[in-house]
């Protein structure tokens, strides 16, 4: 039962890695067009079949050994060279360059066709290779099955220790670490949903969450069984670690780092970096590519890819009665499965009097009161039920911790009266910790794929300012940057490759001076974050919703170098100077083409309704979804 999850948890936690489909003909051969490639590519393959059929049913990531043969064709042919962990390793100290097109193949899980097919081609080809071996299966009694990605496996389906001894004794290939035993889900919080062993505090309906130092105790123990037992089997201590899923954090690093295994593989489509201690993102192949998908694959890593994305309040989905919640979690999955965005940004606090402060969250924390355990729960459900990757949607400032009243604040009422809200001063250090432990806590309790900090994150020059009195605009954006960059590290100590996202007003946008009232600028907010969350919403400023003001938003964006690039549109669904009346889906529809026709890359919109159906979902669908062809599902 717990290996169903296997490939599920794989390919979700992949997002934008996912592989491109053979469709991209276009790419199966490099020309002088193509950007330039990383310093280093890394492959990552499983198992290798002969009849692609007879792979399980759930498992996609089986290649046939025809497609494997001609991805290595492929590779020699245009130029790749295959590397060595030595070699990789020898890079990252600056002792030897690698060669023009790096390429490192991977393969995981150590089953049987790693010895019966990769290894016969490694030893024709003379390529290297890093083979990832998880434990428990070799070590599976006689007798025993488990589920497998669909096929019924016991350790007549992985390679033996015999087979691993021959093949690290040829040189050609050498063996890391996939865990002894945490290539499976464990239950992560009391909804039951199972998640990732390696980056999951596990939960029990009656000892509640692990504690931080039994995970840490916990990864240890199986990282120290896994290292000894391939040094046992042969001989040399793994230098690597290949994480199951793809899922890391640095806690888990560090606890691998101390049996020895200092080298980290994950599975991204960032582009590698030969420093000391940089865990190397590895290109998952998968759907059985041929060399067109391969190529795609390959080259996707420079292609900026449209983003679609539906910000929702959980909020709505909370609800005193259980069945009830259930109800309304069931109606948000079922709504963004059918509309298809690429990322759902969702609400992580509780805000249900709309003044855009934090009283409570929805995940466990030191600091802060939770109205439910019901984060983790949803962003999961999300992930791997309607295929989006999950952004937690948290302010930055706006906090009202119980008995804290003595914590200074630079201004805002919190009533909605004076129009601001009431923010924290995020120069003393109480309030910086007790935020930053609010973020860590989110990391350490919810899988998620990013953070958007949300439109609390300013200063007005008529805050209290404390000793930022004197400050100019640009220095307090640089302070409020590093802030919110000091929360994401925080968060990242469990959610290691987190991506941000941050909200600008479309006033300093429009007009650069406006940043002396915001502390914001979307250059400088390009630069530190993955996306700048622009809320293309007039009724802000009390402007006409008119298509010379998007016009105007989208040429100030263009303006910047890679403006376009990083900068998604948020628009409004609802009309808030008119009693918050919803805006047509037909109206947002037009807006969105508007923004595309200017050059736009990245679209969302706020909020999603999935309760009351607002926008109406057929109407949006060919809007905002992500898929090919986004019509009504029948």
């Amino acid at each position: 039962m717990r290996r169903l999850l296997c490939l599920l948890l794989m390919l979700v936690s992949l997002g934008a890695s996912a592989a491109v489909p053979d469709r991209l003909a276009a790419l199966s051969s490099p020309t002088p067009a193509r950007p330039p490639l990383p310093a280093l590519i890394v492959l990552n393959y499983h198992d290798v079949r002969d009849d692609i059929r007879d792979a399980g049913r759930l498992d996609e990531t089986a290649i046939s050994t025809d497609h494997l043969i001609a991805h290595f064709d492929w590779l020699r042919a245009n130029g790749f060279h295959m590397v060595s962990l030595d070699d990789v390793l020898a890079a990252e100290k600056g002792t030897r360059p690698l060669p023009d097109k790096a390429v490192l193949l991977t393969f995981d899980d150590g089953l049987a066709s790693a010895y019966t097919r990769v290894y016969p081609l490694l030893r024709a080809y003379r390529y290297p290779a890093v083979f990832a071996l998880e434990g428990s299966w070799i070590d599976l009694p006689k007798g025993t099955t488990f589920d497998y990605n669909g096929e019924k496996c016991g350790s007549e389906c992985f390679v033996s220790w015999a087979q691993v001894r021959e093949m690290q004794a040829s040189g050609l290939v050498e063996m890391a670490s996939h865990t002894y035993d945490l290539h499976q889900g464990i239950v992560a919080n009391p909804q039951g949903n199972l998640m990732p062993a390696a980056v999951s505090l596990a939960y029990d309906a009656k000892r509640g969450y692990e504690t931080p130092a039994a995970y840490r105790a916990r990864l240890h123990a199986d990282f120290k069984h896994s290292s000894d037992e391939i040094a046992h089997e042969t001989g040399h201590r793994p230098r690597a670690i290949v994480w199951p899923y793809g899922s890391f954090n640095r806690v888990a690093e560090k606890e691998a780092a101390a049996v020895g295994m200092s080298v980290s593989m994950s599975l991204d489509d960032a582009p590698a970096r030969l420093v000391a201690g940089a865990t190397l993102p590895r290109l998952l192949v998968s759907d059985n590519l041929d060399v067109a998908g391969l190529a795609a694959l390959i080259y996707q890593q420079n292609v900026v890819t449209p983003q679609r994305i539906v910000q929702v309040d959980l909020d709505y989905v909370y609800d005193p009665d259980p069945a009830q919640q259930e109800k309304n979690l069931s109606a948000l999955l079922d709504r963004i499965k059918r509309m298809k965005p690429s990322q759902v940004w969702l609400q992580a606090y509780a805000d249900p009097d709309g003044d855009g402060v934090a009283d409570a969250v929805y995940f466990p924390n030191r600091h802060l009161p939770m109205r439910a355990d019901l984060f983790s729960r949803v962003a999961w459900q999300l992930r791997t039920r309607a295929g989006v990757q999950v952004y937690a949607w948290l302010p930055v400032l706006a906090f009202r911790f119980p008995d804290a009243k003595s914590l200074p604040a630079l201004g805002g009422s919190g009533q909605g009266k004076d129009g601001d809200h009431y923010r924290l001063a995020p120069w003393d250090p109480d309030v910086r910790r007790m935020i930053g432990d609010v973020y860590e806590d989110l990391g350490m309790h919810a899988s998620v794929h990013g953070l958007l900090f949300s439109d609390d994150a300013y200063i007005r020059d008529t805050d209290h300012l404390g000793p930022l009195a004197g400050s100019t605009p640009a220095q307090r954006t640089q302070y409020l940057i590093g802030f919110t960059n000091e929360l994401a590290e925080r968060t990242r100590l469990w959610r290691t490759q987190i991506k941000t996202a941050r909200n600008i007003y479309a006033r300093p946008v429009l007009d650069p001076k406006a940043e002396a009232w915001f502390a914001q600028s979307l250059p400088a907010f390009n630069d530190a974050y993955d996306y700048t969350a622009l809320m293309a919403m007039p009724q802000l400023d009390k402007e006409p919703a008119s298509d010379d003001w998007f016009r105007r938003l989208v040429a100030a964006v263009a303006a910047y170098p890679q403006g376009l690039d990083r900068t998604l549109f948020e628009l409004a669904t609802v009309d808030w100077r008119h009693r918050n009346q919803p805006i047509p889906a037909k109206v947002l529809g037009a807006q969105i083409r508007l923004l595309q026709s200017q050059g736009a890359r990245h679209i969302g919109y706020y909020p999603d309704n999935f309760i009351t159906g607002e926008p109406n979902l057929e109407a949006i669908r060919p809007y905002i979804s992500s898929a090919e062809y986004p019509h009504p599902e029948h």
